[in-house]
C-alpha cells in the first residue's frame, strides 16, 4: 500500500487552505519539520501573513521573489571579513542558508514584508476581478396574464 504525503503542498500554498484542511482530515497527514519554521495566518477574509523565524538574518541577507504564483524567499548567511569565528561549544542557533518556496492561488499578490524580533512577516491580499466575483442576476416579471385573459374576454362578447 503506498502513502502519499501532500504535507509539502499544505504547507507551502496560499489560498488553498480550505481544500488542503479537508484533505488533510481526510487522510490524517502530519507536518514534517523543516528549516527555517514559519506560521501561515489567515488575517482576513481576503488577508494572509507568513511569518518566518529568521532569527540571526540580517535585511540585507534576506531576499523575496514573486513569479508566476510562486513567492520565493531566501536567507544567505554571510560573514563579515576579518570576523574571527570564536570556539563554539554548543551552536543550537541554525546559520545556514535557505530557500522556502511558497505557490500562491490566483489573484494573491504580496502587498509588503517587515523584519521584526527575528521573524520575518510577509503580507499578502487576494484581490479577485470584478469579473469573477459572483453576481446576482435580477428575475424580471414575463408577459401579463390579464392579455390573455382580455383577449378570451374580447372574444366571447364577439361571439
Amino acid at each position: 500500500m503506498r502513502n502519499f504525503d501532500l504535507s509539502p503542498l499544505y504547507r507551502s500554498t496560499i489560498g488553498f487552505d480550505r481544500l488542503f484542511s479537508l484533505l488533510d482530515q481526510a487522510a490524517g497527514f502530519e507536518n514534517a519539520p523543516t528549516y527555517p519554521p514559519y506560521n501561515i495566518e489567515r488575517t482576513d477574509e481576503n488577508a494572509y501573513r507568513i511569518s518566518i523565524a529568521v532569527a540571526g538574518f540580517a535585511e540585507a541577507e534576506l531576499a523575496l521573489e514573486v513569479k508566476e504564483n510562486l513567492l520565493t524567499v531566501r536567507g544567505e548567511k554571510q560573514q563579515a571579513e576579518g570576523q574571527a569565528k570564536g570556539n563554539v561549544l554548543h551552536q543550537g542557533i541554525a546559520s545556514r542558508s535557505f530557500e522556502r518556496r511558497f505557490q500562491l492561488a490566483d489573484h494573491v499578490q504580496v502587498i509588503g514584508a517587515t523584519l521584526e524580533n527575528g521573524l520575518l512577516h510577509i503580507d499578502l491580499v487576494r484581490e479577485v476581478p470584478e469579473a469573477k466575483k459572483p453576481r446576482s442576476i435580477p428575475i424580471g416579471k414575463g408577459a401579463e396574464p390579464a392579455l390573455i385573459e382580455a383577449k378570451a374576454e374580447r372574444a366571447r362578447k364577439a361571439a
